[in-house]
């Protein structure tokens, strides 16, 4: 892999992380169109480490805060408090997809190359993710503001997230999906769904970072490495600045769309032999 390969699908990798159209199927779609290959789970999960990066430097005031608070509201026993049951609810929400992953390193030991990884299989995905999404756009009451958010919410949202195992389904898109069916304003349901998403992104990036050092880089050098993960960094910081302000007064009718032409485009390139399932 090439450093201005890397750096590609760095951007590429921060601008589709935060918003609701995979970032799984996007840095695994556009370099398989462009004839680079399947750049690799491992590769994947550590460039995830620029989007950490972004969203820690993003909401760092929130997480000091909730951090803060909920440290004091234990001491205090006071376990009403807003901020403890936002912490405790991302804690809690964390547990689902630690677990799925766990099962899944136990289980498909060669996840890599599993069919659900496959180019069909990440644009049916794609599909039916985004009509999930247009069911929570048309049914979603978003009457909630992120103080009404509380251990239901990280409960919920966990579960949500824990479907974005599965390439195509989209962490921020199932975990937005699931916030707009439980009644939460749409910038919420985003906002919520970032800090969601810190600890998930962190423990699957650390655990392939080890995989990939362990495995003597898995082929690839440290240039193209750090120069995606800057690309990371950069393209989600501005993916987390505009998916918020954009949500505030927008619906998610454009996300619906785009997945649906996307999952559509890569079936009908299959079909037609322009793109490999692979």
């Amino acid at each position: 892999m090439s450093l201005m390969q890397a750096i590609l699908i760095g951007i590429v990798q921060g601008l589709t992380e935060f918003l609701p159209i995979s970032s799984t199927a996007h840095v695994k779609v556009v370099p398989v169109a462009l004839g680079w290959g399947d750049p690799g789970v491992a590769f994947t999960a550590v460039i995830q480490l620029g989007s950490i990066a972004a969203i820690l430097w993003y909401f760092w005031t929130d997480l000091k805060q909730v951090t803060t608070q909920m440290v004091q509201a234990t001491r205090q026993r006071k376990f009403a408090s807003v901020d403890f049951r936002l912490g405790l609810g991302i804690l809690l929400g964390t547990l689902p997809i630690v677990v799925a992953g766990l099962l899944i390193k136990a289980l498909i030991p060669d996840f890599d190359n599993s069919p659900l990884r496959s180019t069909a299989a990440i644009a049916m995905a794609s599909i039916v993710m985004a009509l999930l999404l247009a069911v929570a756009e048309v049914w979603g009451r978003r009457r909630r503001g992120f103080d009404a958010l509380d251990l239901k919410d990280g409960i919920g949202m966990g579960f949500a997230q824990a479907l974005a195992l599965i390439p195509g389904v989209s962490r921020s898109g199932s975990t937005l999906t699931a916030g707009l069916f439980m009644g939460l304003e749409r910038a919420t349901a985003a906002r919520f769904s970032f800090l969601m998403g810190i600890p998930a992104i962190t423990l699957a990036g650390l655990v392939e970072l080890h995989s990939l050092l362990t495995s003597d880089m898995g082929g690839v050098s440290w240039g193209p490495l750090l120069g995606g993960l800057l690309a990371a960094v950069v393209s989600s910081y501005g993916a987390i600045y505009w998916l918020i302000r954009f949500l505030q007064r927008h619906t998610t009718w454009v996300f619906v769309w785009y997945r649906l032409a996307f999952g559509v485009v890569i079936l009908v390139a299959i079909a037609s032999g322009q793109l490999q399932n692979s």
